[in-house]
C-alpha cells in the first residue's frame, strides 16, 4: 500500500479486501468519472463504463453498498453519489499504473528542460510553474539547501585590518557572504595568500564538507584560514537554505466551491515553512499521495497532496509536491510529479557540478516512490 502509517494500516487492509473484484471495478467508474465531471455519479453512469458489465439495478444495489462501507457518500437524496477520502486512497492504492503523461505534455516537459538554461532559482521557479501547467494544480519545488552546491570560487577581502568578507559563489548561481574576525591586523597580502589557499582547498568541493584545512605551516596564515573555516561552516547551517517555490496558486480559485477553502489553503502556501514540512512529513511517513486528513494538517482537509523526491547522485535534494482537490486526477498527477521530478533532479545535479548516475525512483503500481526495492516508512 502506499500508506506507512500503522494506526490505519491494518483496517485499511481488511476494508480493502472486502471489495470484491465488481464492487472495485464499481468504485473505480464512480471515481473516475467525479475526477472528470465534479459532478455526483449516477448509476447509468457506471453501468456503461468500461469494466462494468451488469445492470443499473445491480450498480445502484452495489453502490448501496459501498456508501454503506464508506466509500462512496450521497450528497443529496435524488443525486448520484461521490467518493469519499476512504474511497479515492482505495482507488489510488489499487492503480494498476501511476498514468502516463500524453504526447503532447511529454513533448511539453521535453521542451521545458531542453531550453531552460537559468541559475538553480530561476529553473525552480519556472518547472512549479511547468508543473501547474501539466496537473491544474498549485505546485510546490523544494530545491536543495545551499549546503548540497559545488563551490565555484572564493575569495577574502580586506574590511579592516582585523576584519574580512568571505565571498563565496556556488555552482547554483547563489553568492554566500560572511564577515570573518582576525585574530591580528592582516594586510592585503595575506588576504590574498589565504584567499589563494582556500581556493586550493575547497572549490569544487560541497560547502558542507569544506571547513577543515591541513596546516600551511605558516602560523599566521593557518589562524586565517581557521577563521574562514568557521565561517564556511556557518554558511553551510544556514537555516535560510530552503528553496521554495509555488506554481499556479490560482488555480485553486476554480478547484474549490468555498472561497474560505480557497483563503485558507492559499494563506498555507504563503508559509514556506509549513509548506517545507508538510511536503518532508508526508514522504517520511511513506506516502506519495496524502488525502484529506491523512496528511494530518486540519486546514488542508479538504485537498490532497502529491509528493515526490528529487533525487541527485542516490540522495533525496529537494521535493515537489502538487496540492489541490481530493478530487484531482491522481494518475496524472502521479505521471507529472515523476517524469518531472526525474528531469529536474538531472538538471540539480549538472547545477550542482556533479552527475546524477543513481537510477530515478520509479513510482511502483500503486504510485507510492519506490527505489532500490526498498520502501521507506515508520517502524
Amino acid at each position: 500500500m502506499t500508506s506507512a502509517t500503522h494506526h490505519r494500516e491494518s483496517a485499511d487492509d481488511e476494508a480493502h479486501k472486502e471489495l470484491d473484484e465488481r464492487k472495485a471495478a464499481i468504485l473505480e467508474a464512480v471515481v473516475t468519472e467525479y475526477i472528470g465531471t465534479a459532478q455526483p455519479v449516477g448509476s447509468g453512469h457506471v453501468a456503461s463504463a468500461a469494466g462494468v458489465s451488469v445492470s443499473s439495478a445491480t450498480v445502484r444495489s452495489e453502490m448501496a453498498a459501498l456508501e454503506q462501507d464508506g466509500y462512496l457518500v450521497q450528497p443529496h437524496t435524488s443525486a448520484g453519489r461521490i467518493p469519499t477520502d476512504k474511497g479515492y486512497r482505495f482507488f489510488v492504492d489499487h492503480l494498476t499504473a501511476p498514468g502516463v503523461l500524453g504526447p503532447s505534455e511529454r513533448q511539453q516537459v521535453r521542451r521545458f528542460f531542453d531550453q531552460v538554461h537559468l541559475e538553480m532559482e530561476d529553473m525552480l521557479e519556472r518547472t512549479s510553474g511547468l508543473l501547474s501547467d501539466l496537473t491544474s494544480c498549485a505546485a510546490v519545488v523544494v530545491g536543495p539547501s545551499h549546503e548540497q552546491a559545488a563551490i565555484r570560487s572564493v575569495q577574502l577581502v580586506g574590511l579592516s585590518p582585523r576584519l574580512a568578507l568571505l565571498v563565496v559563489v556556488l555552482a547554483d548561481g547563489a553568492v554566500e557572504k560572511r564577515s570573518v574576525e582576525l585574530a591580528e591586523d592582516s594586510g592585503a597580502e595575506l588576504l590574498a595568500a589565504a584567499s589563494a589557499a582556500l581556493a586550493r582547498e575547497v572549490v569544487g568541493h560541497l560547502l558542507s564538507g569544506a571547513a577543515n584545512f591541513a596546516p600551511s605551516g605558516d602560523q599566521q596564515l593557518d589562524r586565517v584560514l581557521a577563521a574562514a573555516g568557521a565561517a564556511l561552516t556557518e554558511m553551510a547551517m544556514g537555516e535560510e537554505n530552503d528553496q521554495v517555490f509555488v506554481g499556479g496558486p490560482s488555480r485553486l480559485a476554480v478547484a474549490f466551491d468555498a472561497v474560505e477553502t480557497v483563503r485558507s489553503v492559499l494563506s498555507i502556501l504563503e508559509q514556506q515553512l509549513v509548506v517545507v514540512s508538510l511536503l518532508r512529513d508526508v514522504l517520511d511517513r511513506g506516502l506519495s499521495v496524502a488525502i484529506g486528513t491523512e496528511h494530518g494538517f486540519e486546514p488542508l482537509a479538504s485537498c490532497a497532496v502529491v509528493v515526490a523526491p528529487l533525487s541527485v547522485d542516490g540522495f533525496e535534494a529537494g521535493a515537489i509536491g502538487l496540492l489541490g482537490p481530493t478530487r484531482m486526477n491522481y494518475p496524472q498527477a502521479l505521471a507529472a510529479a515523476h517524469v518531472v521530478g526525474e528531469r529536474l533532479g538531472e538538471r540539480i545535479g549538472d547545477s550542482l557540478g556533479r552527475t546524477s548516475d543513481a537510477p530515478a525512483s520509479e513510482p511502483d503500481r500503486r504510485g507510492s516512490p519506490r527505489k532500490d526495492g526498498e520502501r521507506r516508512g515508520r517502524g
